[in-house]
């Protein structure tokens, strides 16, 4: 496949871009302990986004691997996921504010460490959201992507220290020109004592085509009316007739 980009996100670091419909987008854990929150928006218009009761109401589960789409709020498909070496990525526990960051970690600031200092997924995002026009407003439900959150039988929410490894990826395909913000943050639930610091590689590719047999396409009755919806929205954006 042709590889239209490839970036290393450092710890700590923001990433936003606007990527079309078909690219497959692949996330590499560089060290172990990964994890990256992560925001989707249909590109063309920005107040369709990644809803998560949606999404795990309609499949059945409270975290995503191979198979899952992230639903929009339109009950269309922002992306599916085609390849996953975990098999849970969370979708409960929200993104790292700035308060958790300094309780947590220690109060640090640019001016003292420049760029090493300790960021969150709150300012990130807010940062990435100026950037292409909305405001924190618009923010939602994030996707932790290599974190593993599950809840016990209590109700309290757990978070697996020891889930993802160096090497670890997941693949993401676009199933809509979508707007995509990413900030390599500590998961909320993170027990580690210090800051962690792990980078990862984002690649993006040409994705096949969608066939009838796909994983995605067919995983429940919901998935399949989800990327019809999808497919009908595309035929008339480009003026299509059904």
């Amino acid at each position: 496949m042709y590889t239209v980009s490839s970036k290393i996100i450092p710890a700590g670091g923001k990433w936003s871009n606007r990527i079309s419909r078909g690219k497959q987008l692949t996330f590499t854990a560089l060290e172990d302990g990964a994890n990256v929150s992560l925001l989707l928006y249909n590109a063309n218009d920005t107040t369709e986004r990644y809803n998560m009761p949606d999404t795990l109401k309609a499949q059945h589960t409270a975290h995503l691997t191979v198979g899952n789409v992230l639903m929009s709020d339109n009950g269309r498909v922002l992306a599916s996921i085609i390849d996953d070496s975990l098999g849970w990525h969370d979708t409960i526990s929200g993104y790292a504010t700035r308060q958790m960051i300094d309780e947590r970690f220690g109060r640090t600031t640019y001016q003292e460490k420049r760029n090493d200092w300790y960021r969150s997924g709150e300012e990130n995002f807010a940062v990435e959201l100026f950037r292409n026009g909305l405001t924190t407003r618009d923010l939602v439900p994030v996707v932790n992507v290599f974190s593993k959150v599950f809840c016990s039988e209590d109700g309290n929410m757990h978070f697996v220290s020891s889930h993802a490894k160096k090497g670890d990826t997941i693949t993401l395909r676009t199933e809509m020109d979508v707007l995509l913000i990413l900030s390599n943050t500590p998961n909320p639930l993170d027990t580690s004592n210090t800051y962690p610091s792990v980078p990862v590689e984002l690649t993006i590719t040409d994705a096949q085509p969608v066939q009838e047999d796909d994983r995605c396409l067919n995983h429940r009755p919901e998935n399949r009316r989800a990327f019809e919806n999808t497919w009908d929205d595309v035929l008339f954006t480009k003026g299509g007739i059904l």
